[in-house]
């Protein structure tokens, strides 16, 4: 089917009060990986695309994101194209014409002033060009010479007075929100502040987006479904198993030299966890769902 514009996936998502999962792409093994696990789960998905996977890749986005569109497109489930954690105008600009109906523009090492300015002008241009607009926000700061706090740095939160302000500041479609989790953790043992996700839910009028789920567990991301999140971010539980996969592989079958025979195996480890997760964040825990 075609790509599906993530704005319509986010909406019905809020409007049966059901996650939309969304998983990280770093090769065509991951998209295919998530693309089979969304199947698998009867769940509609996000694939994103980082700054950073494309600067893996040498800067060339085309590549990556065309490989995207055609798995995306082959799927038995709706699937979107997004833009992830871009900081670089210039991409943000080719992102409709490569496949993205939406992007997470983050201007967060800017001071607040200029990240809300830079902010309202993508805000603005992704508008212009029927792209949906996400970004970011932990604690403003700069009482008293305080400088913003990063959305993952330890202990970060959002204001929600802050959050509705931005919100309006700059005309973003979505918000990820500092509330307990962060990047890259190799352990589910983050905690949620669900009460804090209720009243953001109840200060701003986007969706809210969790990034850094990996390190959530199942129960604290249905709670936060639950009470008001919509987009779950996820990318580190897939290398975690990817990686496990291929290490189990290469230990099993020391010879071998075939990237087919490990890469599948991470791949198919791959579509579990999304399978997995695909479910916790939609409710759809029945396999026959």
């Amino acid at each position: 089917m075609p790509l599906a514009p993530t704005h319509d996936l986010l909406a019905s998502a809020a409007a049966d009060r059901r996650g939309l999962p969304a998983f990280n792409v770093i090769t065509l093994e991951h998209a295919e990986a998530i693309a089979a696990g969304a199947e698998a789960a009867g769940t509609p998905v996000v694939l994103q695309l980082s700054q950073n996977a494309i600067a893996y890749r040498g800067g060339r986005l085309l590549p990556i994101a065309r490989a995207c569109a055609e798995v995306a497109a082959a799927a038995r489930v709706p699937v979107s194209l997004h833009l992830d954690h871009c900081e670089d105008f210039d991409l943000l600009r080719a992102a409709p014409a490569a496949g993205f109906s939406s992007a997470m523009f983050d201007a967060s090492a800017l001071p607040h002033d200029e990240n809300v300015k830079a902010t309202a002008e993508a805000a603005a241009w992704a508008h212009r060009h029927g792209l949906h607009l996400e970004a970011e926000l932990g604690r403003v700061g700069g009482k008293d010479g305080e400088p913003p706090l990063s959305a993952h740095a330890p202990g970060a939160r959002t204001d929600p007075a802050e959050a509705a302000r931005y919100v309006a500041d700059t005309g973003v479609d979505a918000l990820a929100v500092a509330v307990g989790s962060s990047h890259a953790m190799t352990s589910r043992t983050a905690a949620l502040d669900l009460a804090l996700i209720g009243e953001l839910a109840a200060a701003v009028p986007v969706p809210l987006v969790l990034h850094g789920s990996s390190g959530v567990p199942d129960e604290q991301l249905a709670a936060a479904v639950a009470a008001g999140m919509v987009k779950i971010n996820i990318g580190t539980a897939l290398n975690l198993s990817c990686t496990a996969a291929v290490r189990d592989h290469l230990a099993a079958h020391p010879a071998a030299t075939d990237p087919r025979k490990y890469l599948a195996a991470g791949r198919d480890a791959m579509a579990r966890t999304v399978e997995q997760l695909a479910r916790v964040v939609t409710g759809r825990t029945d396999a026959s769902a």
